[in-house]
């Protein structure tokens, strides 16, 4: 069978015997591309992120009070533009043109940060990376969608999301090796940054493939006011409850150096911490086809509550190493199950305003819960902190066992207009 046409499954074969033979094929060529340009963006992206609020504070004359306002507002519009973008690809019939100008658009913005003078060019550059990420990332969950057979989507994911985390892990070691051989070059190592970001441009624009067929018809009516259906609704609900317990991972480094990893081995930590989420994503989503997405979920939150708690519980310096490698584990149970579980509830149509609800649904609820577990550490401690993450994440598993089950794969989605 041809690897880079979509199939759609065969509706004379058993479903188990469908996701078997899907599990044997090899992956579409489109999740193969977009998996070689996640790895090369976050390549590009963990490169300078680590020393993006040292060049703030330290080069361009800003403060901490201005890096929460340039990593809020970029991120609010990332978010809001995720939701849009997926229902206008949807609308348009096409998705490769949104992923293509996404990518585009960081690849040119993320080296300017090497040329900037003032905060505010720092806030301009990053505000247009993650208007790029904003534009790019539902259609491109879609398209993986769109190019995957049904049984083959947890291990999709999963690629996906492990060449993601394998670029992160990348990245910073580039970065330390270059200030080691060229210490203080910060803005050369930013400028730097356009040789991945190019080659991601490079890649999609030859390797990137889009069949009419592999696309259902344009949605007559796209935007966020198309409402999908109840199970849809309890899955966001959900999600929003896990990510307000769910604060920036900035704090596990917090907590790794108040019990004693130095802070030079705290980039090799973070490093070894995507390795693990990048091999456990490659195990796991083949799990996901086979056992189905909802119970990877919900078990996956059971396990980062106990994670949580134990994050409170640890005393030295190589415990809560063991703990914060166990958390990537986390990741490998979630993220293609995630993914997955949308067009499990959604059919075979409307892909690109799920996955837009989806990015959404996460970015809504990614700064407030840091704010509220920055605060509850900074008033009572960590284990009122990780205690908040943990309740919220059993609630959030109990909240989604009252999703009745997903509809068959080839199933149309359930919408309606308010």
């Amino acid at each position: 069978m041809d690897a880079d046409r979509s199939t759609e499954p065969n509706a004379d074969l058993p479903e188990a015997i469908e996701t078997r033979v899907a599990a044997h094929q090899p992956l579409p060529r489109n999740v193969k591309v977009l998996g070689g340009a996640s790895l090369l963006n976050d390549i590009a992206s963990e490169m300078i992120y680590p020393l993006m609020p040292q060049f703030l504070l330290t080069v361009l004359g800003g403060n901490r009070f201005y890096l929460g306002i340039i990593e809020g507002l970029a991120e609010s519009i990332s978010s809001l533009l995720k939701l849009w973008s997926g229902a206008l690809s949807d609308r348009a019939g096409q998705r490769k043109g949104f992923v293509l100008f996404g990518y585009s658009l960081a690849a040119v913005a993320r080296p300017l940060i090497g040329v900037a003078t003032a905060p505010w060019h720092m806030l301009a550059a990053r505000t247009a990376d993650r208007v790029g990420k904003g534009l790019r990332t539902s259609p491109r969950d879609a398209l993986i969608a769109d190019s995957t057979p049904p049984g083959q989507r947890g291990r999709a994911f999963g690629f996906h999301r492990a060449m993601d985390h394998l670029g992160a892990a990348i990245g910073p070691v580039l970065a330390t090796g270059f200030l080691l051989l060229w210490p203080g070059e910060l803005r050369i190592l930013f400028l730097l940054t356009i040789v991945p970001g190019l080659a991601v441009v490079a890649l999609l624009a030859v390797g990137l493939r889009e069949k009419a067929s592999e696309l259902a018809a344009p949605e007559p009516v796209a935007g966020p006011r198309k409402r999908l259906d109840r199970n849809f609704q309890l899955y966001m609900a959900s999600l929003i409850v896990f990510t307000l317990g769910n604060s920036s991972d900035a704090f596990l480094l917090v907590r790794a150096g108040e019990l004693g990893v130095p802070t030079a081995l705290l980039p090799l930590l973070w490093c070894a911490f995507h390795l693990v989420k990048s091999s456990g994503n490659l195990l796991v989503g083949r799990a996901v086809d086979r056992l189905g997405a909802r119970p990877l979920i919900i078990g996956g939150w059971i396990f980062y509550a106990g994670v949580y708690l134990a994050f409170a519980a640890v005393s030295n310096a190589w415990q809560v190493t063991a703990v914060f490698l166990a958390y990537g584990l986390f990741y490998a149970l979630t993220e293609p199950a995630e993914k997955t579980f949308v067009t499990s509830l959604v059919g075979e149509t409307g892909k690109g305003l799920a996955y837009g609800w989806f990015n959404f649904a996460i970015g809504i609820a990614t700064l407030p819960a840091s704010l509220i577990f920055g605060w509850l550490y900074e008033q009572y401690g960590s284990p009122v902190a990780f205690g908040w993450g943990a309740g919220l994440a059993i609630v959030a598993a109990l909240l989604l066992t009252g999703a009745a089950s997903p509809p068959a794969a080839n199933a149309k989605p359930a919408v309606s207009k308010e």
